[in-house]
């Protein structure tokens, strides 16, 4: 079905409930393990109907931030979701505590009573009016980032038009671009810092009424870390701050180099090239149809798969003033039909789209039969390998959008990976810290962000920016916000895809064996079991990113490592 027909109908909380309730009565009364799964089978078609309404309701707002219908909508869900949540958990308490449990495992397997046990420390009724305010902020925070107006070159662009004019070729424009977004954060930081001040206690408090020291053991349930630790997480970064901050210092230097430059500005963080960076070719119709020849070329799979969301108008791309700002792919279970939100720009994200959000999508497409509805229940550090391998995969199809400039394609989007995992270890290491310390200050958070540019980006000079130079940078981004401690799974996942890169080099045909049999996998077995399975090293484990960075090494700075 096309995304236009599919309709929406407000979820009945009360309805909802009332069935949940019907369902846990049907389990105390089991007799076995298949009673159980019958009548989860029951549970699960209930929760796509519910999902799916939800999820629709979610795009249309995204697609238009002041559409009023669905901004009610939104506004009903920001307060009902916890409520929703409440009657979920319910359920998943009378489920988990049934004698039947591990009859039902043998079918099901642990990871999904293992995610069941982790849930029920995430969450309690009483948390219910923090939770809503809680997605209140959220929504606020996102609507103010969605709606920013810049007087720019003539136009009033949004942040995701600014980004054309922050990778300008000509660096005074540029520098003017970075500027003017500067000021437009300025202009707005204070409400930035109300917000996100009420945000910190909130979820401070909501740990404290769970019995937590603070909010970060709480925030791990939440991101459902069902197979690693914090402690696990710290020796990540560890390891990062030791061997791949050195190794991205000297890819910056050789691309300042490049540029004709000293040294990098703040206003030079996105550029690659002296001519500018390389652009896709052709008008974003032409740009989903690339991608459909490409997926065709690709495999079977992956071909069928881009034909069905062409077909089903499962992409919105184009980006609109109102529009909500970033990408994402997001599942519709009742149709089995993932969809892809993005923002076009004629910049090389547009592509980065087509290889990210495809790469999610093309998983949740190939297991999208699976009737145990928790082995598409996969964790974000999993489902972020899944997209991030995806660009690599894609590489040599990049003429199709780049043409002559494929080559420079791939050295920047190299590049520009290689810079993220020092960069998403800091957003990671912020949140910690705040988290620690609730009671900091705006300005101290602040501080805290400019120390840790430092640590982790000691190559970036900010130029004297009043914004971006006093440790404002973290405002931009919107995961701290929304959702506090997913960004390292996007860390995680990257060094994943780029042993995937280091493998397909050497074996291609044996490295998308190997990421067909991830994706396969989905949710049924826990996160380093999976990675074991396919051959991949675990990225917390000591030695795992030293090595990398030395297959790294001989494919970024060859000639300087000889």
């Amino acid at each position: 079905m096309k995304f236009k027909d599919m309709p929406y109908v407000r979820v009945d909380v009360e309805k909802t409930r009332t069935e949940v309730e019907s369902l846990i009565a049907a389990i105390r009364e089991a007799g076995s393990g298949s009673d159980l799964l019958k009548i989860h089978e029951r549970y699960t078609a209930m929760m796509d109907e519910l999902y799916t309404n939800m999820t629709l309701s979610s795009i249309r707002h995204s697609i238009d931030t002041t559409d009023e219908f669905y901004e009610k909508e939104n506004d009903f869900y920001d307060e009902n979701m916890p409520l929703l949540q409440d009657v979920d958990m319910a359920y998943k308490k009378a489920l988990y505590e049934s004698p039947y449990r591990k009859e039902m495992a043998k079918t099901t397997g642990e990871v999904m009573f293992k995610n069941i046990e982790i849930a029920m420390k995430a969450f309690d009724t009483k948390l219910i009016p923090l939770m809503q305010e809680e997605n209140a902020l959220s929504t606020r925070y996102s609507k103010l980032i969605a709606t920013a107006k810049i007087d720019f070159n003539g136009e009033v662009c949004n942040l995701t038009r600014m980004r054309v004019f922050q990778t300008s070729e000509d660096r005074a424009v540029r520098k003017a671009a970075w500027e003017a977004v500067s000021r437009w954060f300025l202009s707005v930081t204070d409400e930035i810092d109300e917000i996100y001040d009420k945000m910190v206690k909130n979820r401070t408090e909501q740990a404290h009424l769970m019995g937590y020291e603070n909010y970060i053991e709480l925030g791990y349930y939440r991101m459902n870390r069902n197979d690693y630790d914090r402690a696990m997480v710290e020796n990540f970064r560890k390891q990062v701050k030791e061997a791949f901050v050195p190794f991205v210092s000297e890819l910056e230097k050789k691309r300042a180099g490049r540029l004709g430059l000293e040294k990098l500005k703040v206003y030079d963080s996105g550029m690659y090239f002296p001519e500018g960076n390389p652009k896709p070719q052709g008008t974003p119709e032409e740009i989903l149809k690339a991608g459909q020849d490409m997926y065709h070329a690709l495999s079977a799979e992956t071909g069928e798969f881009m034909d069905f969301m062409m077909e089903n108008d499962l992409f919105d791309v184009l980006g609109r003033p109102t529009k909500e700002q970033g990408g994402y792919m997001t599942y519709l279970p009742k149709y089995k039909a993932p969809f892809i939100f993005a923002n076009f720009n004629g910049t090389s994200g547009d592509v980065d789209v087509i290889t990210h959000e495809c790469g999610h999508a093309f998983q949740g497409f190939l297991v999208r039969d699976e009737k145990i509805a928790e082995h598409r229940d996969i964790t974000m550090e999993t489902a972020e390998i899944h997209s991030m391998s995806m660009e690599y995969f894609t590489y040599d199809y990049m003429n199709r959008f780049f043409g002559d400039r494929a080559d420079d394609y791939r050295t920047m989007h190299f590049e520009d990976a290689c810079a993220f995992l020092p960069y998403g270890s800091m957003v990671d290491e912020f949140q910690h810290i705040v988290y620690e310390k609730p009671d900091m200050t705006p300005a101290e958070r602040k501080q805290v962000w400019k120390d840790l540019e430092k640590v982790y980006r000691p190559e970036l000079d900010f130029d004297g920016d009043p914004f971006f130079g006093e440790g404002g940078w973290w405002q931009r981004q919107g995961h701290i916000f929304g959702n506090p401690f997913y960004y390292i799974d996007y860390v995680l996942a990257s060094v994943c895809a780029m042993q995937y890169k280091v493998k397909m080099d050497a074996d291609y045909d044996a490295a998308w064996k190997s990421y067909l049999q991830l994706c396969r996998l989905s949710a049924k077995k826990f996160y380093r079991e999976e990675l074991r399975e396919v051959g991949l090293d675990v990225p917390f484990e000591d030695g795992t990113i030293e090595k990398l960075v030395r297959n790294l090494i001989k494919i970024a700075l060859p000639e300087d490592h000889l």
